[in-house]
């Protein structure tokens, strides 16, 4: 017994509907089984993004100049990633959270995401013993490469290309370097291209 209204209705639109829920089963159906059967390869672990390389080369950083720090610290009711007690100076990516303490009081150095981690030495408001400089392993044409870059060895083709157009930029003659520095590094691009983690083999 259907109620009066449900017969206004024509038998095309409930077998249109009927049609359709069954359709959408049926491809939730295949979804399932495809994603049992082939599942999402896991991935690959020991990779570190952007975020996560230039935590480490801060981390890194503070360690060789022996500065003492804490990271993801509670300060003022921001998390700050790097926090130095002995200086109350404050290291964050965040724009809005150094606005913030700024204003309460605390030093705070912008870091941003392409800034080199020895480049943070020139914004902290101390002295900085000078850092050994990196030097390029020798014997090694593809470390010498990737060193050349600015990149660890595992760097993916994506960053390789990324750091070669960042350093273009000051090396290029035509930006106030020299040939010979452009053709090292354009030397350097080829090397770590062709061995960088993903390339085509």
């Amino acid at each position: 017994m259907l109620p009066d209204w449900v017969s206004s209705f024509p038998p095309w639109l409930f077998l249109g509907v009927v049609g359709g829920l069954l359709a959408s089963a049926a491809v939730a159906g295949v979804f399932v089984v495809g994603g049992r059967l082939f599942p999402d390869e896991p991935v690959p672990r020991g990779r570190v993004d952007g975020a996560g390389r230039r935590r480490r080369e801060i981390r890194d950083y503070l360690r060789e100049i022996a500065e003492p720090f804490a990271e993801e610290y509670s300060l003022d009711g921001e998390t700050v990633e790097f926090y130095l007690p002995d200086r109350d100076v404050a290291i964050t990516f965040d724009p809005k959270a150094y606005f913030r303490l700024e204003r309460a009081g605390t030093y705070t150095v912008l870091c941003e995401y392409e800034m080199p981690a020895r480049a943070l030495g020139r914004r902290l408001p101390f002295e900085v013993p000078e850092p050994e400089p990196l030097s390029p392993r020798t014997g090694d044409p593809v470390a010498v490469a990737f060193d050349r870059l600015d990149l660890p060895r595992t760097a993916s083709a994506d960053e390789v290309r990324g750091a070669y157009r960042d350093k273009v930029k000051t090396v290029h003659p035509d930006h106030g370097g020299s040939q010979t520095e452009f053709q090292r590094l354009q030397e350097a691009y080829a090397m770590a291209r062709d061995h960088a983690e993903g390339a085509a083999a």
